[in-house]
């Protein structure tokens, strides 16, 4: 099976499976989503994220998070730049997602990053998607 937007999909199944209440859910893996994994739980949205091979083809098992009341810390993932319309955003306009509160996800010359980490080293780039 062929997808044409693997980031929507990781973003969908991540959705998914934060409304359905699962623990985790199950991802193939790119070096793009990896990144993506990575900045979510370093913004502390999923608990931890473990790679994994399966049958042959690189699996992310991604640890979802949920807060004291059962409330999912993930509210919503938003896809910005698609395929069919790319993003792109200089420095001096990565504005905060929810007036701080969430976080944008940026594919930069120096790799992805979020807005702010962007913002500080002054690069603008494609803005991948908005998590809050």
């Amino acid at each position: 099976m062929s997808l044409t937007d693997p980031v929507a999909d990781l973003l969908t199944r991540i959705r998914n499976a934060v409304r359905s209440h699962h623990v985790k859910v199950d991802v193939p893996s790119s070096k793009l989503k990896l990144e993506i994994v990575k900045i979510l739980q370093d913004e502390g949205y999923v608990g931890g994220y473990k790679l994994n091979d399966e049958n042959g083809r690189p699996l992310l098992k991604v640890q979802l998070k949920y807060g004291p009341n059962d409330q999912p810390v993930i509210s919503n993932l938003r896809r910005v730049s698609q395929p069919g319309c790319r993003v792109y955003i200089g420095r001096h306009q990565i504005r905060p997602v929810l007036g701080g509160l969430g976080i944008c996800i940026l594919s930069t010359p120096r790799g992805v990053m979020t807005g702010r980490q962007a913002r500080k080293l002054g690069v603008g780039g494609e803005l991948l998607c908005e998590v809050w």
